[in-house]
């Protein structure tokens, strides 16, 4: 199981490589099924795996100039507030023994898998949704509206940031406190929000994401770095791994229809966010 754990790590690292996203779903369950770690220091450790997995991915983008150091900022600030607040004072503040329903007792490790099932079942459901294709190679979710610029005879999505302040703060500490609360990224949030709130094209919005993720889960850890004892040694193999799978998967990604896989694994994400609802239910 402790093999498995360590080769999840460079799927983790792969998804994001081929995708530009999904993979920091996987952390919390390797961490806890495969490796046998506490629910609620596995979100603690996520949180540090995929920051830096994710700071190592933008970066690549960013070379190619499709960051938008301004819409990370913006979008970044609340969700970096709210991240470091729910895990230096929120998490720690959740009983472990929360109620009792007959003789099933929910826990405080119980709460946050649920929870984290639950943020899986919707982000499967976002990955699996239908999709159509701009420019032939952008992909872009059908029910968001966006602007279009109609030049040579081609259509193409509106780059420069055009801000709604007021979504981009509400979103931004919403996905702070869910990130802050399982430990996961939230791209399959952020991303959406980056198109429909500050009109950036796909490509931009996923590489802005990748850093604004990195942000807001590294200063998310900070804050559990004064509430538990971390095992560094292991954060940084398991790390180093992801890093790893995140070069294999960028290298295959031009060869590789990122579409198909991300039906493909939203249906995995979805398979695994009901096992661990069952799991932690009735066994």
């Amino acid at each position: 199981m402790e093999i498995l754990g360590y080769i999840a790590a460079l799927i983790i690292g792969l998804s994001l490589g081929l995708i530009g996203g999904g993979g920091s779903i996987l952390t919390v369950p390797a961490l806890v099924y495969l490796l046998g770690l506490n629910p609620v220091i596995s979100t603690a450790y996520s949180l540090f795996i995929v920051g830096l997995t994710s700071l190592v991915g933008s970066y690549r983008f960013y070379k190619q100039g499709l960051v938008s150091l301004k819409t990370a900022l913006v979008f970044g600030l609340p969700s970096i507030v709210a991240v470091y607040a729910t895990r230096r004072y929120i998490v720690p503040a959740i009983p472990d023994s929360i109620f009792t329903v007959g003789g099933f007792e929910v826990t405080k490790g119980i709460l946050l898998m649920l929870l984290f099932a639950g943020l899986m079942v919707f982000a499967s459901i976002s990955m699996i949704r239908q999709n159509r294709k701009v420019n032939g190679d952008v992909t872009v979710d059908e029910n968001v509206d966006h602007d279009i610029l109609e030049e040579n005879g081609t259509s193409e999505i509106l780059s420069q940031p055009k801000f709604n302040y007021a979504g981009i703060l509400a979103e931004g500490a919403v996905v702070g406190t869910l990130t802050g609360l399982v430990g996961a990224g939230g791209g399959f949030l952020i991303i959406p929000a980056l198109v429909l709130f500050s009109k950036l094209d796909m490509k931009m919005a996923v590489g802005t994401s990748l850093l604004i993720i990195a942000a807001k889960s590294l200063f998310g850890f900070m804050g559990d770095v004064a509430n538990y004892e971390i095992d560094w040694a292991f954060l940084g193999i398991f790390s180093s791994l992801s890093i790893v799978g995140i070069f294999i998967g960028s290298y295959f990604s031009a060869k590789i229809h990122a579409d198909k896989l991300k039906t493909a694994f939203g249906w995995f994400v979805l398979v695994m966010g009901v096992y661990i609802i069952v799991k932690e239910l009735f066994f």
